[in-house]
């Protein structure tokens, strides 16, 4: 693996945890796509680090989980106006 591709699997591995960000949110801070943000967490961060890989991949169950629920809020939010 390329030195750089292994520091962004980390920086953004990092920044996930510290944020509880989502895939999307992830791509959106590094300039990336979302299937590189998720290639680079369930396929890439396991080879470098499995115990962060394990806490990192927690917080993305969580956030789709979850994901139904933000989807609801932001309808709501658009047909209130607000």
């Amino acid at each position: 693996m390329q030195e750089y591709i292994r520091r962004r699997v980390m920086e953004v591995s990092s920044y996930i945890l510290e944020s509880s960000a989502t895939v999307r949110q992830a791509a959106q801070v590094f300039d990336v796509s979302k299937s590189t943000v998720h290639k680079d967490v369930t396929e890439r961060l396991p080879r470098i680090d499995g115990k962060l890989a394990s806490k990192v991949r927690s917080i993305l169950e969580l956030n789709k989980a979850e994901r139904h629920i933000r989807g609801g809020e932001a309808t709501r939010k658009k047909y209130r106006g607000g």
